[in-house]
């Protein structure tokens, strides 16, 4: 989980006068999870947060399915239709009542705020860079950013380098393994990851506040506009656990064995209703009779997407990145051929790899008709 910060100004006691330069009073917010029984931050703003001056029509939104035979999929999502800001790219491309996955080729810079009021968002930087502005401070972006914007966080991405990304909304909260973390909250020794690793926002007095503002607001069944007189970036300071941060990809330290060690060493985020598992660069198993290649597995209770990064991808042939491979619940998947002869011997891997495991099936999206392979389901027949 996010640990203590502080950016800012604030008063010495929470709920107590707090004034600005001009001996103004400021308006203290509360932002809570679970009520008020679980992570929280208090924020200041020079002006009220409350001010709403117009109130949009809801704009209905939801994924189309796409009814499809049942069977393991390879899409190329490099082809996918998409361009825009970091919003109106979104393409859906699998969903269920616990999260939607998204693809987003973002080639322009938001220019509008956004707040999603429903769902925690996860947004994978795979390629390009960028500055995620929100009311708690700016974050920059770039390659191999995972991006955790908890609800209610009112934000906006200006597009440095055009960017690809894989986004998932979650309907829970999106957080660190609880396996590793002690009863504190900090992460443990044997954690491959650390505090030390992960980047929280810069609070900069530079917001140049000359009115109302539309705030986009993303709700499970569409999108509605509100308009607030002040802009919700007006603080003089906050402190708190809940914030946005962000966790790179390469700064995951691989867990290796003796054997193949399977994928929950991998995971790096859970949330209600999924995982999501980081592959990266690591020596491969020392056994002198290991095999390093993964073994065939039929996980009955998961549904698997593994989105392919960059680098050299062992088990499997044809994968390009950008890749998507798909292999519902309890329909065995493994190596292709040749592929576990290959690996006996070899000393690492090189690839990059972002895994998402659901213990829901997931629905298609009409997306993924048109990059399809209609032959990967065959792909373990010895050539």
């Amino acid at each position: 989980m996010p640990f203590y910060q502080k950016q800012g100004e604030i008063p010495a006691k929470r709920h107590v006068q707090f004034r600005d330069a001009k001996n103004k009073l400021c308006w203290e917010e509360l932002i809570s999870r679970e009520g008020f029984g679980w992570i929280y931050s208090n924020i200041y703003h020079k002006n009220p947060p409350t001010t709403v001056e117009a109130v949009g029509e809801l704009q209905p939104f939801s994924p189309k399915k796409w009814k499809d035979q049942h069977r393991n999929l390879h899409v190329r999502t490099a082809n996918v239709q998409s361009n825009g800001d970091a919003i109106s790219a979104r393409v859906p491309l699998f969903y269920n009542s616990d999260c939607v996955i998204y693809k987003a080729h973002v080639d322009a810079s938001m220019s509008y705020v956004y707040r999603n009021g429903h769902a925690d968002e996860l947004l994978f930087v795979h390629t390009g860079s960028g500055i995620l502005h929100s009311n708690f401070g700016d974050l920059q972006l770039k390659h191999g950013d995972y991006v955790v914007i908890p609800r209610g966080i009112i934000w906006n991405i200006d597009i440095l380098e055009p960017m690809r990304m894989l986004v998932t909304e979650s309907y829970g909260s999106v957080e660190t393994p609880a396996r590793y973390r002690n009863r504190a909250g900090q992460l443990l020794e044997h954690s491959p990851f650390c505090e030390r690793d992960i980047r929280t926002p810069k609070l900069y007095d530079n917001l140049n506040d000359s009115g109302s503002i539309d705030i986009l607001v993303k709700l499970q069944d569409g999108f509605q506009t509100y308009t607030y007189s002040h802009h919700p970036y007006d603080l003089l300071g906050w402190d708190g656990y809940y914030f946005p941060w962000i966790f790179n990809i390469n700064d995951f330290e691989p867990i290796t064995g003796r054997v193949h060690q399977p994928p929950p060493v991998h995971q790096t985020f859970q949330a209600p209703g999924f995982v999501v598992c980081s592959f990266v660069p690591r020596l491969y198993d020392y056994h002198p009779e290991a095999i390093p290649a993964p073994y065939a597995h039929s996980n009955v209770d998961s549904d698997e997407i593994l989105y392919y990064v960059m680098g050299n991808f062992m088990s499997r042939k044809g994968i390009e990145e950008e890749s998507i491979t798909y292999h519902p619940m309890g329909l065995p998947h493994g190596p292709q051929p040749g592929k576990i002869e290959e690996s006996i011997g070899a000393r690492d891997t090189t690839e990059l790899a972002v895994m998402i495991d659901t213990f829901k099936p997931l629905i298609k999206c009409e997306a993924l008709k048109d990059i399809n392979d209609e032959n990967y389901p065959f792909s373990w027949m010895a050539s």
